[in-house]
């Protein structure tokens, strides 16, 4: 079948945001006066949802986590949209595809999700976005995934997901939905990419636009 739905992850794909989320769960840290994550503890937190992180990070100190938490609820992200670096050539790829496909967002940001998209613009690109704070099981769990295709009453082979992590390999591959790795040649994918206007050269996409040959 067609491809006609083009599903994004958030971090590490649309945005680089590893430093964002370092300075950001580094200043919950240091606001309980305990040391910076390592480089492991950033990694996890840069793939997990929020909830999950911090339980994550303070899980040796297990009296600290309802003041983390609380904590958390606090802070202004705003003070970290400078640490987010959007990807060059993604509005141009939302462009090129706005004609033919719909498009959505399946990520473990929570909260922040709508203002990120409101700050860089990008909302009207996406008809749809799925968070944790949207389903009973996120990711690696496929739920935001088929919440996605329900939505847009499409079948798995006909949409396509762009991430860079196993946390969206693995939802992908439990229901046998086309797989795009972003920037990380580990990951068991029908496509591997550094960019997106590679994406927009792959035959699969190509065959489905108006005039393609």
């Amino acid at each position: 079948m067609k491809i006609k739905l083009v599903i994004f992850d958030c971090d590490g794909v649309m945005f680089d945001s590893r430093e964002a989320n370092r300075h950001f769960y580094n200043h919950l840290l240091a606001g309980l006066a305990r040391p910076p994550m390592d480089e492991a503890e950033l990694d996890y937190v840069h793939m997990n949802h929020v909830q999950d992180s911090v339980r994550h990070i303070f899980r040796h100190y297990p009296g600290d986590l309802a003041a983390a938490e609380a904590l958390r609820q606090q802070v202004d992200y705003r003070d970290f949209i400078p640490y987010m670096l959007m990807e060059p050539d993604l509005v141009e790829f939302l462009e090129l595809l706005a004609p033919t496909y719909k498009t959505a967002i399946s990520t473990n940001r929570t909260t922040t999700m709508a203002m990120i998209l409101d700050i860089f613009g990008l909302t009207r690109y996406f008809g749809k976005v799925v968070t944790p704070l949207d389903v009973t099981r996120p990711k690696p769990h496929p739920e935001s995934l088929l919440k996605i295709l329900d939505h847009y009453g499409l079948a798995v082979d006909q949409a396509v997901y762009i991430g860079d992590s196993r946390v969206d390999q693995e939802p992908a591959a439990a229901i046998g939905m086309a797989f795009i790795a972003f920037k990380n040649p580990t990951l068991t994918a029908a496509h591997h990419v550094n960019s997106f206007m590679e994406i927009a050269r792959l035959p699969a996409l190509m065959a489905d636009r108006p005039g393609s040959r």
